[in-house]
């Protein structure tokens, strides 16, 4: 019993000293947020008409899940470069749909980045436009942005991937491989994309288990994360395979 007492004050003081760094730790973060933000701040004050600061600043407040600040920021900001011109305000404008898509208000987010006319944002914008219908589960408007974006960025592999991904999910499973075979060339060891072309293998009669072998080895979290996903690609086949036995 007093063994058991020991072992239980051992733990209990193992705990304490645990919480007492993450506390540490967290207050450190903390304060090196704060300096950072207080330096930024700084430069705005000193540099208003400068609108990258005010960019910066926003793109910080996001990092920092202070979503409301850094909207207010922003839309300050856009009145502030009313006059400016396009590419600035299309920045602006871009980071105010940022701070949308992190806040998870998706259709604020859509509106925003539909608003972007300057060029050298549209592929971002594309990009961003197709990951806020994703995150909808709105594959189809998805496909048709991630596709713009694709026409900018042929062997993006993150555009690449986001199409496969959207195929899959619309059960295109044919025409996604070839997405996910470009994502492959460019990044071998992508967990995500492997384990995704590894259920479209199982659906298309290829070799599946050297994909899986890879994805368990460079990414296990999403490997483990995705077993529903390889249990619903089961069904299907077998669901397929009754209809033809009929």
């Amino acid at each position: 019993m007093a063994n058991n007492s020991d072992k239980i004050k051992k733990l209990q003081k193992q705990n304490q000293e645990n919480q007492r760094n993450y506390t540490k730790k967290r207050e450190a973060e903390e304060a090196k947020a704060k300096a950072a933000i207080h330096k930024l701040v700084e430069k705005v004050d000193r540099d208003p008409n400068n609108y990258h600061h005010y960019y910066d600043l926003a793109t910080f407040l996001v990092e920092a899940k202070d979503y409301e600040q850094a909207e207010e920021l922003l839309m300050k900001a856009l009145g502030l470069f009313d006059k400016s011109s396009q590419d600035v305000k299309d920045t602006l404008r871009f980071g105010l749909g940022n701070v949308y898509y992190a806040a998870e208000e998706y259709d604020k987010a859509i509106k925003i980045f539909q608003e972007i006319n300057d060029k050298k944002l549209q592929a971002e914008s594309y990009i961003m436009l197709a990951q806020s219908y994703m995150a909808k589960g709105d594959n189809k408007r998805a496909m048709v942005f991630a596709l713009s974006a694709q026409s900018a960025r042929h062997d993006d592999p993150d555009v690449n991937q986001m199409i496969g991904d959207n195929l899959l999910a619309l059960g295109n499973f044919a025409q996604a491989a070839g997405f996910y075979d470009i994502v492959l060339k460019a990044e071998p060891e992508n967990g995500k994309a492997n384990f995704n072309r590894g259920l479209v293998a199982m659906v298309n009669g290829e070799d599946f288990e050297k994909y899986f072998a890879k994805a368990k080895q460079s990414d296990p979290d999403y490997f483990n994360k995705g077993q529903q996903k390889l249990k619903d690609i089961e069904k299907v086949i077998q669901i397929n395979k009754d209809k033809k036995q009929k």
